[in-house]
């Protein structure tokens, strides 16, 4: 027989992160499970394919190649390819939905996909801290993944995120970086403690931190960065009595001896460091800067800059752990 109504059973989704060779891959995969293909069923052409969803017919070519190699698929000259095994089992299929893909992120999904191994199929999507698109994601998705993984971060709108999330099973659903408040019931989270892990290091500062009178953080009006961040920082500066200010703009900040500046982004930090330069103020002695996230540069920008960072590498095999 010939599977003809297979591109009813076949998804490529655009927004995906995911290369469209393994979406294909996954959705032949799937459908062989589901037994809406049979063995010894014909596939389509490498050219009717690429022809009938509109993909590359290297991306096509890729998809049968790799699935020859899963033993899903055979060929025979002049004939084509068919289903010669439908006894496929890939019991772990995750939805994996990141915020962005920065420097860290890169890291813990790097961790993530190592520990989780080969067997497990990924789908992976970035919403770029937009609400709608989060949404759009979350609402079209499939529903035949074993794993939601979401880091929930969000620029503007993200109050009605808890309603989205709160309709995915709760067995399958793993918070990722943060919780996020209204998300009920019992389920998987590896996250940060954003308060209690900036009021525990900046008090293992103190000592250098007694040489400046004010601590700034740079801390922009519409931010993804939890507000439990501002709550430790105050409690900090309150503690051990430093006058503190919270800076919106860091273009408009006037930087001035005795006083040390936090910033969370990369972004301000190169604003800040040019702002720094001009004042011709030493780092370290007469000004402070401390930044969020080691990297390698931080280390020698200004002759090393102060870093606060998460062990991002650890978090992603901990999310793969509860998974398994």
């Amino acid at each position: 027989m010939t599977s003809e109504n297979i591109y009813s059973f076949i998804s490529i989704d655009a927004y995906a992160v995911t290369p469209k060779y393994i979406q294909l891959t996954n959705s032949i995969v799937n459908a062989v499970e589901k037994g809406n293909i049979q063995k010894g069923w014909l596939l389509p052409s490498i050219n009717d394919l690429s022809f009938e969803l509109d993909i590359s017919r290297d991306t096509a070519e890729k998809a049968y190649k790799h699935l020859k190699k899963l033993g899903v698929i055979g060929s025979v000259p002049g004939k084509g390819y068919f289903i010669s095994n439908a006894d496929v089992k890939q019991p772990v299929k995750i939805f994996l939905l990141f915020n962005k893909l920065s420097t860290h992120k890169k890291i813990m999904y790097d961790a993530f996909v190592a520990s989780i191994g080969k067997d497990a199929v990924i789908d992976f999507y970035i919403y770029n801290n937009d609400f709608a698109l989060f949404r759009k994601l979350l609402t079209n998705k499939r529903d035949d993944y074993t794993n939601y993984v979401i880091i929930p971060h969000f620029l503007e709108g993200g109050e009605k995120a808890c309603e989205i999330i709160n309709t995915i099973p709760k067995e399958k659903l793993l918070l990722l970086d943060q919780l996020l408040p209204g998300v009920n019931g019992d389920f998987a989270a590896v996250y940060e403690a954003f308060e209690k892990d900036i009021y525990e290091a900046l008090e293992q500062m103190v000592e250098q931190l007694s040489r400046y009178h004010t601590i700034k953080i740079i801390f922009p009006e519409y931010t993804y960065h939890p507000k439990q961040i501002l709550e430790g920082f105050y409690r900090f500066c309150n503690q051990f009595a430093f006058n503190y200010e919270v800076v919106a703009n860091v273009t408009k900040a006037v930087i001035n001896e005795g006083e040390v500046y936090i910033s969370l982004m990369e972004n301000d930090l190169v604003l800040l460091v040019e702002k720094i330069i001009e004042t011709k103020l030493e780092v370290g002695k007469q000004v402070g800067v401390i930044s969020y996230n080691e990297t390698p540069l931080k280390k020698i920008i200004l002759n090393g800059i102060t870093t606060i960072s998460t062990d991002f590498y650890l978090m992603g095999e901990k999310a793969a752990q509860l998974i398994l």
